[in-house]
C-alpha cells in the first residue's frame, strides 16, 4: 500500500481503531507503552499523554522537524 493510501485509510478510522492500529504495530516491533520514559506510565487512560499531544498538535514545526530527522 503506497502512502498516499495508508494516509486515507488511517484518517477513516476513528480514534479507538487508530490507537488498535498503533498498540498492534507497537507489539510487532516489541515496543511497550510507556518503555520509552522511565518511571513513567503512559497507558491509554494517561490524561498528561493526551495534554502533551494537543500541546504538540498545535506546533506543526515539532512534527515536521521530526520527520526531518528520522
Amino acid at each position: 500500500m503506497d502512502k498516499k493510501k495508508r494516509i486515507e485509510l488511517f484518517r477513516s478510522m476513528n480514534s479507538d481503531q487508530r490507537k488498535e492500529l498503533i498498540l498492534k504495530k507497537m507489539k510487532a516491533k516489541n515496543i511497550n507503552i510507556g518503555s520509552g520514559v522511565p518511571n513513567k506510565s503512559y497507558d491509554m487512560e494517561s490524561e498528561e499523554v493526551s495534554e502533551l499531544i494537543r500541546i504538540a498538535n498545535c506546533f506543526p514545526e515539532l512534527r515536521k522537524r521530526n520527520r526531518d530527522e528520522n
